[in-house]
């Protein structure tokens, strides 16, 4: 006979959000083991098994409203369990404040499955756990004990879950990372750990801690830069035709208070150049064996914030005026500075624009902003003398550097695409 088990008392709060489902229909789960988190304006809480059994049905999902005596499922008691023993009360925990990363909604995990599968570990590739960070990571108390057996600092893992929480997948992904990287024939760069170092030895230093921003955005980076075969390609678009036409436009706009900028040439540029050039808009799948393809063209923009860099997403481009674009990316770009991004704000792109230009340089490098496949560098553009057939004549040139992913897009293919973008840049009135 299936047991109805009901929310049990959470002390005075109603109408708590669900957050977490920890367990999935036919997981054999013990007493005491934790079957959803909940969460309210001041804590997050797991709600845990009154005795052992079998998870017969899913009675809430992410996102429910629930209170003491809500119906979470309905368990098939096992012999071990016994009708006697008391719901214990759920244990709440008190997160900090999470901050923005790429979301997604955390699928139900098995208990029995997650404990019955332990990970060997070594420590050297784990490192040691920072008790400060730790402690300020954004996860439930069943995550923070699976971490210590496994000796994982949550300090260090950009978390999956709703608001950026830390869900027991992300420490084994960590966990596997550390193995692949750190076993021999695992397939990582087998490199040493950095020494520690008094630098106070030589001199006065000041220690300051990196932001989450910094934190986070140097793990994706790491990440895409160590298991991305990158290839960089170079080229220059004459933009003179481009400049003479946004100057007009900004005489005509800066009284209604629009900014034109060249960005938003290079975004309605490069979208053609995804449409002549679909392989450039698609994405590699978690197996790493099919081409998923876009339909959509939504370009990221790398921005400068005083708390580190992030790349918003403008939605569309393809359907938008430049005007439009100007008024968005001015917009967006306060946001940004103003820490307003929400995580929907930066995912879904096709292509990644990482423009210096407006600082200064001659040539960069970008990395490749998975699981995007290219992503476009300019810098600054300069006059120029260009052979015309006859004589030489000025002309504004603009450093394009298209960095890709030789797995998905070949050499030639770069060149082509490059080649492409810097004629469309060269024929303004066909982006208007």
């Amino acid at each position: 006979m299936s047991k109805e088990i009901l929310v049990p008392n959470i002390g005075d709060f109603e109408d708590v959000e669900v957050i977490e489902i920890l367990v999935a229909p036919g997981d054999t789960i013990q007493a005491e083991d934790s079957l959803i988190s909940v969460e309210s304006d001041k804590a997050a809480m797991e709600v845990p098994a009154p005795e052992a059994g079998i998870v017969k049905e899913l009675k809430v999902q992410v996102g429910d409203k629930v209170s003491e005596g809500s119906l979470i499922l309905l368990l098939e008691p096992t012999a071990a369990a016994t009708d006697a023993s008391p719901a214990p009360a759920a244990q709440p925990s008190s997160p900090s404040a999470p901050s923005p990363t790429q979301q997604s909604v955390p699928k139900p995990q098995s208990v029995a499955r997650s404990r019955s599968a332990p990970v060997a570990t070594p420590a050297a590739s784990l490192g040691r756990i920072d008790e400060a960070g730790f402690s300020r990571a954004y996860a439930s108390p069943s995550v923070r004990k699976f971490a210590r057996e496994l000796g994982v600092d949550l300090g260090r893992i950009a978390g999956s879950g709703r608001k950026g929480r830390i869900i027991q997948d992300d420490v084994k992904a960590f966990v596997k990372q550390a193995m692949t990287q750190g076993l021999p024939g695992g397939g990582g760069l087998q490199v040493a750990p950095m020494p520690e170092i008094d630098f106070a030895k030589w001199g006065e230093v000041e220690s300051r801690a990196l932001t989450k921003i910094n934190k986070l955005t140097g793990q994706f980076l790491h990440r895409n830069w160590v298991t991305i075969p990158h290839v960089t390609q170079f080229d220059e678009a004459d933009i003179t035709a481009m400049e003479a036409m946004r100057k007009a436009m900004v005489a005509e706009y800066k009284p209604k208070g629009i900014g034109i900028t060249p960005l938003v040439f290079m975004m309605k540029a490069i979208v053609k150049a995804l449409q002549e050039f679909p392989r450039f808009n698609s994405s590699l799948d978690a197996s790493g064996e099919n081409l998923v393809f876009k339909k959509y063209f939504n370009v990221g923009i790398a921005v400068d914030t005083p708390d580190g860099l992030v790349v918003p997403v403008v939605q569309d481009v393809d359907k938008k005026g430049l005007v439009d674009l100007a008024i968005e990316l001015g917009e967006i770009s306060a946001k940004a500075r103003d820490k307003k991004l929400k995580p929907a704000d930066m995912q879904g792109g096709s292509i990644t624009i990482s423009s210096l230009g407006g600082i200064g340089g001659t040539k960069f490098t970008p990395i490749v902003n998975a699981p995007e496949v290219a992503i476009l560098g300019v810098s600054r553009s300069k006059m120029q003398p260009v052979w015309d057939g006859k004589e030489f004549v000025p002309r504004l040139m603009l450093p394009l550097a298209l960095s890709y992913d030789h797995r998905v897009i070949d050499g030639a293919d770069g060149a082509r695409f490059t080649t492409y973008l810097s004629k469309v840049l060269a024929d303004p009135e066909s982006l208007a």
